[in-house]
């Protein structure tokens, strides 16, 4: 990457190899080159680099070390560059030719559809009523003898449940693949299921699309859409490319295939568009689009280096795929497309975590890839040395991404790698604290816990500044539980105990911000009163007190009389900071309340800009009818139908990676952080690799779901297969789809520890975590029994802990 002068380039690393700081120093070295080339050429306009990367928290991150390399080792100003995810990139140049994207952001409003939307639900209802046959068909499903309680049931099911999963998964899949409505009908065709399915998801897509133009709201996908619109202009995409000197993309296996084809277009600036799709040059010599004509290095923006497109990721981190439209298929073909002209480069070393972790982690890759080719055979789709990590390397070295059917095995064949002694890291490999892994099988959940926190106890015991560790959950239940269950302990030894999923959920600010509305509205409801009191006790501005009490009599807790006995301190403060929010509601413009009220309730800088994007986004919507009821019906339709997504601060992977803190937190969210000592509890079969399973209302249709078919058949034709699969085969790709992304997960957590990896999976543990009190025998993950048989050592029991 820092040898990186112009053409393609792909980078697949393993965890820990550093790609992410990598890619932020390679970013500097190459702002420097440009800085040395505008010198050169006496240009006064110069070049900007373009990085994109996945979450804002990514792109904060980035944004900073690249500012730090800048400034501090290349002793440069801090520009020259743009950090973006890619749904900023696209919201960027969509509003910069408003009259080309078709994107009027001063009138449209920006959504994020879910299942339970009011557009989904409106869409489903208009589809129902213009499709009465096919919701009929739908409606009998198997084994209906007309029965009105039966239909009745069935009905609601439909409208409420399987219509409106169906239509929000379908939106995401084909939309961000550019598929329109029109398209996904002509596929349909090709199915033969006897519901229809793709047919009836292309009506329920239209229908959404008509809404949403209706109506003037976007999403997230139009956002890229309305990007590829304005490159589509010839005169608007030279003005993009020549802004940019290259594009830098960071997680590039979470792309999908619009995403994809925005930054090849914008990282194309010498070779015209038309021409590259085509790959054509101008002689008319047939080229592939990721080809530079000559070999050797050649300076930026010549004919030699058409594409200046730099993409690191690992596809064995690729765990978003089956909730959202990303696919690592297209990064694995990137990749392919740059093996094959040697722009290919891979980071297998890593000098995170201490040996007996990466010898875990390796060992699991391939343990599950062998079990895949004995459940899953296919000819080719494994190396028959697969077990032998010798000749794994081998063959993943000389063909990286070819060795194996991309859409078979979990996991590319790709070993982590100690680094070499003398590495210039600081502590590269450490030496492990204990074992370096333990593995422990509980009694049950609650013994889960006491060795836990026992583990933790000890391990911050000396010196609780010094270390970092986390708690990673599969599910934000499980760690709801925990905090509950850890709390007291962390409170008695003084460990910081920091719950994500809790402190993430800053669907709390539209939460806040509604009830101090409500009762500024009507603070005569002694329930509106109550949530806003619970409000100010949250938040520590009141005293803990009997909130009943107050709300129980809300005009004599707010204006007592003269005769009225006096109110203790504590009810004294609480009444005065709620008359304050009365008369600001008096005397405050109906656009600054929210702004307001974030001050009073002394939000931090994040949540201040959350509840700024919250005011924006609510006086928007009610722009054309600016009432408080209308404010209110805008703040329960946010705080009840979707999750409001908070503003990140470039802080944000701080918080989660402190000294002396045990942050519990997903593995999802866990991606791209470490800490010191990890724990994952209940590792269990019903969740990794987990069971994919039909819901009992909705087991009339068949033993499927319309959603999960619908997405393996949408995929099996993007990936470009000769035929859609059928409904049996479509489930079973889906099965297949959910599986190796489950395993994928697993890896992803047993990689963010640097000191000890702890695992355990309870011989009894809940079926379900929303009922944790219901306790039954439960069958370890797969992996966890694996390990156990090949670290014996690292086997941890009861007689051990006695002592």
């Amino acid at each position: 990457m820092a040898d990186w002068q112009s053409g393609p380039l792909a980078i697949s690393a393993v965890p820990g190899a550093g790609k992410s700081t990598g890619m932020a120093a390679a970013a500097a070295i190459a702002i420097a080159r440009q800085y040395e080339r505008s010198a050169e050429s006496r240009s006064s306009s110069r070049r900007q680099l373009v990085v994109v990367t996945f979450t804002r928290s990514a792109a904060a991150n980035i944004k900073a070390k690249i500012r730090k390399y800048l400034r501090d080792d290349l002793s440069l100003p801090q520009t020259g560059f743009f950090v973006y995810t890619l749904h900023g990139l696209a919201l960027n140049i969509a509003s910069r030719h408003p009259d080309l994207s078709g994107l009027q952001l001063e009138y449209a409003t920006l959504i994020t559809p879910t299942q339970s939307h009011r557009f989904i639900r409106t869409a489903v209802e208009q589809w129902i009523g213009n499709n009465p046959e096919r919701y009929l068909r739908l409606l009998e499903g198997h084994q209906f003898d007309g029965e009105e309680t039966e239909r009745l049931r069935r009905q609601s099911v439909l409208r409420t449940e399987v219509l409106p999963e169906l239509a929000n998964t379908v939106i995401h899949e084909a939309k961000s693949s550019g598929i329109s409505p029109e398209k996904l009908q002509q596929w349909s065709q090709q199915t033969t299921d006897e519901y229809a399915i793709l047919n009836v998801a292309a009506g329920l897509y239209e229908q959404y699309q008509n809404l949403m133009r209706s109506r003037d709201f976007i999403d997230y996908d139009d956002m890229i859409l309305a990007a590829l619109r304005v490159l589509e202009n010839d005169s608007a995409r030279r003005i993009e490319q020549n802004q940019v000197f290259a594009v830098f993309e960071d997680e590039a296996q979470d792309s999908s295939p619009l995403q994809t084809r925005l930054l090849e277009i914008l990282a194309s600036n010498s070779l015209d568009e038309g021409d590259r799709e085509m790959g054509r040059w101008g002689d008319g010599e047939r080229i592939s689009p990721y080809h530079p004509t000559t070999p050797s290095p050649q300076p930026s923006h010549t004919p030699h280096s058409p594409l200046n497109l730099v993409r690191v990721g690992d596809p064995n981190q690729a765990i978003n795929s089956t909730f959202t439209p990303a696919d690592p298929i297209y990064f694995r073909q990137f990749c392919e497309e740059c093996d094959r002209i040697q722009r290919l480069a891979t980071m297998d070393r890593a000098g995170r975590s201490t040996r007996i972790i990466i010898e875990a982690a390796n060992f699991a890759l391939q343990w599950i890839n062998n079990q895949w080719s004995a459940t899953n055979p296919n000819p080719g789709a494994m190396n028959p040395d697969a077990m032998n990590p010798d000749a794994m390397n081998r063959v993943s070295t000389k063909f990286p991404f070819l060795d194996t059917d991309n859409r078979q095995v979990p996991f590319r064949l790709q070993t982590i790698r100690p680094v070499d002694a003398g590495d210039p890291q600081t502590n590269a490999n450490p030496a492990p604290v204990g074992r370096g892994l333990e593995l422990y099988t509980p009694r049950d959940i609650h013994q889960t816990v006491e060795l836990l926190s026992q583990r933790a106890i000890e391990l911050f015991g000396e010196d609780p500044t010094k270390n970092s560790a986390a708690i990673l959950v599969r599910e934000n239940r499980q760690g709801r539980w925990l905090a509950e269950a850890l709390a007291p302990v962390c409170k008695e030894h003084n460990i910081t105990l920091y719950d994500v999923g809790e402190r993430d959920r800053r669907s709390h600010v539209p939460q806040e911000i509604l009830s101090l509305l409500q009762f500024c509205d009507r603070p005569h409801s002694p329930d509106y009163l109550k949530a806003a009191l619970e409000a100010l006790v949250q938040r520590q501005l009141i005293p803990t007190q009997d909130l009943n009490v107050l709300a129980s009599l809300p005009e004599e807790f707010l204006y007592p009389s003269p005769l009225a006995a006096p109110q203790p301190e504590a009810v004294q403060k609480a009444a005065h900071l709620c008359r304050s929010l009365l008369r600001a509601r008096l005397e405050l413009p109906l656009y600054q309340l929210i702004s307001f009220l974030a001050l009073t309730l002394n939000y931090d800088q994040a949540e201040l800009a959350t509840a700024d994007k919250l005011a924006e986004r609510v006086n928007q919507q009610i722009a054309s009818n600016s009432s408080m009821r209308s404010m209110l019906s805008a703040l329960s339709e946010i705080v009840s139908s979707e999750r409001f997504e908070a503003v990140e601060t470039e802080d944000s992977e701080e918080r989660y990676t402190r000294c002396g803190q045990l942050t519990i937190i997903t593995m999802h969210k866990a991606k791209g952080l470490d800490w010191d000592y990890v724990f994952i509890p209940f590792l269990h079969e019903n969740l990794i690799p987990g069971r994919f399973w039909v819901p009992p209302q909705s087991q009339f249709l068949g033993d499927f779901t319309l959603s999960e078919v619908a997405r393996a058949q949408i995929r099996a034709a993007l990936h470009g297969e000769s035929t859609i699969p059928d409904v049996t085969q479509a489930w079973e790709l889906a099965k297949q789809l959910k599986i190796s992304e489950e395993y994928r997960l697993l890896y992803v957590a047993m990689t963010r520890a640097k000191l000890l990896l702890w695992m355990s999976a309870a011989q009894k543990a809940p079926f379900t975590w929303s009922k944790p009190e219901n306790l039954q025998e439960q069958a370890p993950c797969p992996v966890f029994g694996a390990l156990k048989r090949q670290f014996p050592e690292c086997v941890i029991t009861s007689a051990m802990i006695a002592k």
